[in-house]
C-alpha cells in the first residue's frame, strides 16, 4: 500500500507536468524501496506506458496536443527505446545508477536554459511538411534511445526538442510529451522484458498509483501559472536526479 500511495501523489505530478516520470520512479523505487536498479529501470519504463496513456488523454481532452507532430515522433522514439534497452542490459548496476542520475541533471540543466533563459519563440516559425517530418524522427530517435538506455522517459529532452526544434508551446509541449512517452514505453519496456528485467507484481502497484494521480494531474495544467509550470518541469527530474545520489 506505501509504494501505491506513494506513486498516486507521485502520477498527479507527473500528469501535472506532462512526464511519463521513469526517472522519479526509478529514484524512489531503488532508494526507498531498496529495488535492483535494472529490474526498477524495466518496471518503471513498462509502466509508463499506462501512466501517460491517462495523462495523454486527459491532455488531449484540454487540447494541450498536436497529434500529427506526437505520433511522428513517438513511433521512431518508440523503435530508439528498443535499442537502447538492450544496450542498459550491457551496463554494470552501480554504473548505470550514476549514468541515469545524470541524464537526469542534465535534462534539468537543459530545460532551465529553455524556459528561463532563452526567449520563447513558440509558434512563431512555420515549417514545412518535409522539416517538420524531418525534425520530428530525428528528435525521436535520440531521445527513444536515450530513454531506453537510461530507463527514463527523457521527458524535458522531448519537451525542450518540441519547443526548439519544432515550435511547440509550452503547454503544448507538455501534452505532446505525454502522447510521446506512450510509444517510447512501450519499445523500452518490451526490451526490458527480452531481457528479464521486469517485475510484474511491482509494475501492478506502480500502475494503480500513477495512472490515478496521472489523469487527475493533468487536469491542473490549463490552471496553473506559467511560472509555476515552468519551474514544475525543471524541477522534477532534478529532485530525482537527487534521490538516486543518495
Amino acid at each position: 500500500m506505501l509504494i501505491i500511495f506513494t506513486m498516486l501523489v507521485l502520477g498527479a505530478l507527473l500528469g501535472f507536468i506532462g512526464a511519463g516520470g521513469a526517472g522519479f520512479v526509478i529514484a524512489l523505487l531503488t532508494v526507498v524501496f531498496s529495488i535492483d536498479i535494472h529490474t526498477a529501470l524495466g518496471t518503471s519504463l513498462a509502466a509508463m506506458s499506462f501512466t501517460s496513456l491517462s495523462g495523454a488523454y486527459s491532455h488531449f481532452q484540454e487540447k494541450n496536443i498536436h497529434l500529427k507532430i506526437g505520433l511522428i515522433v513517438g513511433i521512431f522514439a518508440a523503435i530508439g527505446s528498443f535499442i537502447g534497452a538492450k544496450f542498459a542490459a550491457l551496463i554494470p548496476a552501480d554504473f548505470l545508477h550514476y549514468l541515469t542520475a545524470s541524464m537526469l541533471f542534465l535534462s534539468a540543466i537543459l530545460i532551465l536554459v529553455k524556459l528561463f533563459l532563452l526567449k520563447d519563440t513558440a509558434n512563431q516559425k512555420l515549417m514545412g511538411n518535409a522539416e517538420l517530418w524531418i525534425k520530428s524522427i530525428i528528435l525521436g530517435i535520440i531521445t527513444g534511445i536515450m530513454s531506453g538506455t537510461f530507463g527514463i522517459g527523457s521527458a524535458p529532452f522531448i519537451q525542450l526538442g518540441l519547443l526548439m526544434l519544432l515550435n511547440l508551446s509550452v503547454r503544448q509541449s507538455v501534452g505532446t510529451t505525454m502522447l510521446v512517452i506512450i510509444p517510447i514505453s512501450l519499445g523500452g519496456g518490451l526490451g526490458y522484458i527480452t531481457e528479464g528485467y521486469v517485475d510484474f507484481l511491482l509494475l501492478l502497484k506502480v500502475l494503480i498509483g500513477t495512472m490515478s494521480g496521472a489523469y487527475i494531474g493533468a487536469k491542473f495544467t490549463n490552471l496553473a501559472p506559467k511560472s509555476l509550470l515552468k519551474t514544475a518541469i525543471f524541477a522534477t527530474p532534478a529532485a530525482a536526479g537527487l534521490i538516486l545520489l543518495f
